[in-house]
C-alpha cells in the first residue's frame, strides 16, 4: 500500500486483517484522528470507534463484509486521540488475494453540520409556517371582536392552543385593578397578588420547582395545582399598560426564543386589537353623546324616544318625556363666565342623572336644555321624578368664584297608550317644551304637564 497516492490521498485509508486488526493507515487518517502510527497499527479497528459504532461494526459491518465482500456509506463515529468524536462515512471491500479488508474513511463532520443546518432550517420553516397560521387565526378571531371580552376570550383560546398550555388567563386593568376577562385562572384566590408579576415590563417565567427564589408563593401554588410553570406577558399599547396574559403549563419548564417571539407577537396583536376596539367604542359613544356633559345627544335622544314610543304602544305602558331648561342661565354666564357656565351644565347633567330612575335616559338637546325619557312613568310617577330633580338641581353649586344657586323649569308630556293616539318623537318633545314654558311663566323652578 506504499506510494504517493496512498500518502497524499484526501481521505483516510485503512487496511485491516480479515479479523479487523489494523495493518496500515495513511497520514491523512493519522492527521484527522491525532494518533501516531504505532498507536493504531496492530490494534483492532473496532477499538477506534465509540461504543455504539463499535457494536454496529462488530455485529453488522463485519458480517456483511464476510457475506457480500463489501459495504458502502456506513456511518460510524471514530474516537480521536483527544477523545473527541469524529463522524465518518466508510466504504470497505475485502481483498481476498491479499487477505485484507481495505477501508476508505471520509470525514462526515461537514455533512452532518449541513444536515443539521437543513434540519434546523426545516424546523424554522415549520415554526414560521405555524407562527403565520397562528397569527392568521388570531387575526381572524380579533377581526370579529367587538368588546374587550371578545378580544380576551379569543386571545386566551389561541394562546392555549398555540403554546399547548393547560390553561390561559387574560386579565385587563379596570379601575387600577387586574380583572379576569378571558380564560381561566387556576390560581385565583390561592395566592396573594404579586406586584412584580402584575407590572413586569417583559415576559416573566415562574417554575414550580423549589429553586424558584423570586416568587416562592407562586411556585408553591403551582405545585399545589400540579402545574409546572407559568408565563406572564404584559399587554401594552402606545406605552399604556392594558393588562397581562398568563399561560399555565402542566409539564413545560423550558422555553426557547421562538416561544417568546410568538408570545410577543400575539401580545402585540392582542394589545392593538384592544386599543382598536376601545377606540371604536369611544367613537361610537362620542357620536351619540354630548361632548361637554357626557349625556345622550339629540341623535341618541331621538333614537331612544322612537323606541320608547314603540315599546309603550306594544306593552300598553305609559311614557313620560320631560323637557328641562336651566333658569336664568344667561345671567350665570354673564356673572361668572362661559367656562363656569359649562361647569354648571356638567354638574346639572350629573344631578339630572341621579334624579331620574336607573333605566331612564337623560340627554342634552342643546344649550342649557335637557330631556329625560321615563318609560313606564304615569302622571304620579312623572311628578315624583320631576320633584326629585327640582330638589337636587336647586342645591347650591360651588365654583371657584363663589356659590351659584341654579334651578330648572320642567315640562312633562305624557303618552298613554289606549287613551292617546301614538305620537311622533317630535310631537312629544314639542309638547314637553310647551309645558316647560308654562313652568317658566308661573315662576320657574317647577314642573308642568302637557297631556296629549
Amino acid at each position: 500500500m506504499n506510494g504517493d497516492w496512498f500518502r497524499s490521498a484526501p481521505c483516510g485509508l485503512v487496511a485491516t486483517t480479515l479479523d479487523g486488526e489494523v495493518v496500515e493507515v495513511n497520514p491523512t487518517f493519522l492527521s484527522w484522528t491525532g494518533y501516531r502510527l504505532d498507536e493504531v497499527v496492530g490494534r483492532p479497528f473496532a477499538q477506534l470507534l465509540d461504543p455504539g459504532s463499535k457494536l454496529f461494526y462488530e455485529t453488522r459491518h463485519m458480517q456483511v463484509m464476510h457475506l457480500q465482500g463489501e459495504v458502502h456509506e456506513i456511518a460510524l463515529t471514530l474516537v480521536k486521540a483527544d477523545g473527541a468524536p469524529m463522524p465518518s462515512l466508510i466504504n470497505s471491500a475485502r481483498d481476498d488475494e491479499a487477505g485484507l479488508i481495505r477501508t476508505v474513511v471520509f470525514s462526515a463532520a461537514e455533512r452532518i453540520r449541513y444536515e443539521r443546518e437543513l434540519l434546523s432550517a426545516r424546523r424554522a420553516a415549520e415554526t414560521s409556517e405555524e407562527r403565520v397560521r397562528i397569527l392568521q387565526d388570531v387575526s381572524t378571531a380579533f377581526g370579529v371582536s367587538a368588546t374587550d371580552e371578545d378580544v380576551a376570550e379569543s386571545f386566551a383560546s389561541v394562546a392555549r392552543e398555540a403554546f399547548s398550555a393547560r390553561e390561559t388567563a387574560v386579565l385587563l386593568i379596570q379601575d387600577d385593578e387586574l380583572v379576569l376577562v378571558g380564560g381561566t385562572n387556576p390560581l385565583e384566590g390561592k395566592v396573594a397578588p404579586i406586584p412584580e408579576l402584575r407590572t413586569t415590563p417583559e415576559v416573566a417565567v415562574v417554575t414550580a420547582g423549589p429553586e424558584e427564589k423570586d416568587f416562592p408563593q407562586v411556585a408553591a401554588a403551582l405545585r399545589a395545582e400540579r402545574l409546572a410553570s407559568l408565563t406572564v406577558t404584559p399587554l401594552v399599547a402606545d406605552g399604556v399598560r392594558l393588562g397581562i396574559l398568563v399561560c399555565f403549563f402542566a409539564r413545560r419548564t423550558e422555553f426557547d426564543s421562538s416561544f417568546f417571539d410568538l408570545l410577543d407577537a400575539l401580545g402585540r396583536q392582542a394589545s392593538q386589537t384592544l386599543t382598536r376596539v376601545r377606540l371604536q367604542r369611544r367613537l361610537a359613544f362620542l357620536a351619540l353623546h354630548d361632548q361637554l356633559t357626557g349625556v345622550a345627544n339629540r341623535q341618541l335622544l331621538e333614537l331612544t324616544l322612537d323606541d320608547a314610543i314603540r315599546h309603550a304602544t306594544d306593552r300598553n305602558e305609559p311614557l313620560a318625556v320631560m323637557f328641562l331648561d336651566v333658569d336664568d342661565f344667561k345671567g350665570i354666564n354673564d356673572a361668572f363666565g362661559h367656562a363656569t357656565g359649562d361647569l354648571v351644565l356638567i354638574e346639572l347633567a350629573t344631578r339630572l342623572q341621579s334624579g331620574v330612575r336607573s333605566d331612564d335616559v337623560v340627554g342634552r338637546i342643546g344649550g342649557d336644555e335637557f330631556v329625560a325619557i321615563c318609560a313606564g312613568a304615569d302622571d304620579p310617577a312623572a311628578a315624583s321624578i320631576a320633584s326629585r330633580i327640582l330638589e337636587i338641581c336647586s342645591q347650591p353649586i360651588v365654583v371657584a368664584d363663589g356659590i351659584i344657586s341654579a334651578s330648572v323649569s320642567i315640562g312633562i308630556s305624557l303618552y298613554r297608550p289606549g287613551v292617546d293616539e301614538a305620537p311622533t318623537p317630535e310631537q312629544l318633545l314639542v309638547r314637553a317644551d310647551a309645558a316647560m314654558y308654562d313652568s317658566k311663566r308661573h315662576g320657574k323652578n317647577r314642573h308642568s304637564f302637557n297631556g296629549v
